[in-house]
């Protein structure tokens, strides 16, 4: 394989800021604000919805519409239960694994700011001589922000409901690896952005209009794309998600997959992968030497494309995904060449769509 290149300094910077700055499913708008700000130099307009999903817009006038796509929103967890002596028990907000906690400095959102807490866990030496261990679960974690009553915990700003972040941020590892909290999926966001900004440097005319959306609500239930689907109205999707790097210890391949951190972007096979725009995808990178694996997916993808696909009728709409490692974690690893390799896809995949191109199975 030929040895991408790498992500300039500026694009770098852009994606550190970005990966570092907490965007909670549900409180995404910060993070949102950073996006939209970088993107506006490449599109022609942006909006945004009710609910934070920001678009920006190449040929706003063109009836037929292609979306290139990311959700914006990262695990996170809610305040639940606040008792007599202060500790705080906590509900997720999303997918987040209470395995991981213990230790975990975290930031509690407030209206006062930022309160800095802590994920408790008795000492080892405390739990000598029991038969079985407790192990982390969720009704048994618990933040300690240095307060001993509730009512010290409530002065600070601290309520149920005040959203929780990991503090955890952005590293490369052996100049290959981006590492940090939340990839999945800012770093699609990031990849949908440069994919805008490569079709600006390079003058690039599309005959279609070209809708960048970084959506909301991803990680409970694809709300976001639920809902900016319906505003947009596309002709075709093209879906940028994570999926899993089977390589390390523990993951069984036979469940999982074969998948590999710098071997190209993931294609997925599912119903809801319209094959001819899959084909053209495929026929894109073997065209142009971007190196691929291939993902089959049962009943549903679980990403923003199940959510396109089924809208409006029914929209072409196809998934390419970039191998990560450790996800829910705030470790979550990429390689450097499939983020480029994914821009890349998507930028010539989109230079390879017609005007009012019919995707349909039977024409």
């Amino acid at each position: 394989m030929t040895k991408a290149k790498q992500v300039d300094k500026k694009s770098l910077q852009f994606l550190e800021q970005y990966i570092n700055n907490p965007s909670p499913t549900g409180f995404e708008s910060e993070g949102q604000k950073l996006w939209l700000e970088y993107i506006k130099p490449y599109v022609d307009e942006t909006f945004v919805d009710t609910y934070g999903t920001a678009v920006g817009v190449i040929n706003p006038e063109a009836k037929y519409k292609v979306v290139i796509e990311a959700h914006a929103d990262e695990i996170s967890w809610f305040v639940h239960y606040i008792n007599e002596k202060g500790f705080i028990y906590v509900r997720r907000n999303g997918g987040s694994d209470h395995i991981i906690a213990p230790s975990k400095r975290v930031n509690i959102h407030t209206d006062n700011g930022i309160v800095k807490a802590v994920f408790g866990w008795p000492a080892i030496h405390t739990r000598s001589g029991y038969e079985k261990e407790d192990t982390p679960k969720l009704n048994n974690i618990f933040l300690d922000c240095g307060c001993n009553s509730k009512e010290e915990v409530e002065a600070l700003g601290v309520h149920v409901g005040c959203v929780i972040t990991y503090e955890d941020e952005f590293m490369v590892l052996n100049k290959n690896y981006f590492v940090g909290r939340a990839l999945d999926n800012r770093i699609g966001g990031f990849m949908i952005a440069e994919v805008a900004k490569r079709l600006k440097a390079n003058k690039k005319k599309l005959p279609f209009g070209l809708y960048i959306t970084n959506s909301v609500q991803e990680e409970i239930g694809l709300r976001g794309a639920e809902m900016i689907v319906q505003r947009i109205k596309p002709d075709v999707a093209i879906i940028t998600d994570v999926c899993h790097d089977t390589q390390t210890p523990l993951i069984n391949k036979i469940e999982q997959g074969d998948f590999f951190a710098g071997k190209g972007p993931v294609l997925t096979y599912a119903p809801a992968v319209q094959n001819n725009l899959l084909k053209q995808i495929i026929k894109t990178a073997n065209d142009n030497k971007i190196p691929f694996q291939r993902l089959a997916a049962s009943r549903a993808t679980g990403t923003d494309t199940d959510a396109f696909a089924y809208a409006n009728g029914g929209i072409a709409a196809a998934l390419i995904s970039l191998p990560l490692r450790y996800m829910h974690t705030t470790v979550e690893m990429v390689h450097q060449d499939d983020v480029l390799n994914v821009i890349e896809l998507i930028y010539q995949t989109l230079l390879s769509i017609r005007e009012n191109q019919n995707f349909n199975y039977i024409q």
